[in-house]
């Protein structure tokens, strides 16, 4: 018998009945309580804290506000997917103001200079984001695989948000990760950093320099009403 097996035979044949799994107290990491507001607010406060940039829009124009911070960043050559909504919209309202789209479900051997080298931006879409943290979770797919908001100098991220939670543990329990787990799920909370030469915090040292968050509004985003 191994090692492994007398360990398991013991704690089966304990004296004073099986082991069961303690009870779990998660109050410390939800029921934050808070409004749609102060979860924006939270979430715009502590991602501009770490240098994320955040715009706001309209969800029936987002694709307006997205073209024009295209232009007063100067990118010319934009990585997005084809099949998400996000990047379906982007490539119609793009199409025509001068700008290269890129496509990115191609084999990464076959355009990986071109990705490192040669690519602006990318464009994703998100699945929500983390008002307790700043944070932003993405669950990357064949048509927006991980590598566009991890390579290109701006990773530009789409947030709806009515799909902000206070805590990331209510993103695990709301959307089930419990009962089928992603296998490839990204949490960002700014554009990439280190403080790892000479002990100095700089960015854009191992992915993108900067991220740009477009929060897309049911309504009129804050600051459009007269």
């Amino acid at each position: 018998m191994s090692a492994r097996d007398t360990i398991l035979k013991r704690l089966r044949e304990r004296t004073d009945g099986p082991l069961s799994a303690p009870e779990s107290d998660f109050a410390v990491v939800t029921n934050r309580g808070w409004s749609a507001e102060e979860r924006l607010s939270r979430f715009e406060r502590l991602i501009t804290s770490v240098h994320g940039e955040v715009i706001h829009a309209p969800r029936e124009a987002w694709t307006d506000t997205l073209a024009k911070a295209l232009a007063d960043k100067g990118v010319r050559r934009l990585a997005l997917g084809k099949e998400h909504p996000v990047a379906a919209e982007a490539r119609e309202a793009l199409a025509d103001v001068g700008i290269e789209l890129v496509d990115v479900d191609r084999d990464i051997e076959h355009w990986q200079r071109e990705q490192f080298e040669n690519v602006d931006a990318g464009l994703t879409s998100t699945q929500g984001g983390v008002a307790e943290t700043g944070s932003l979770w993405l669950w990357p797919t064949p048509d927006e695989p991980r590598l566009i908001s991890l390579v290109p100098p701006i990773h530009i991220a789409v947030l709806d948000a009515d799909a902000l939670e206070d805590t990331f543990f209510d993103v695990v329990e709301s959307h089930g990760w419990a009962d089928g787990m992603p296998t490839n799920a990204l949490l960002i909370s700014g554009p990439s950093k280190t403080a790892d030469i000479e002990q100095t915090l700089a960015y854009g040292v191992h992915g993108p320099r900067e991220l740009l968050v477009l929060v897309r509004h049911a309504g009129d985003a804050p600051g459009d009403k007269t």
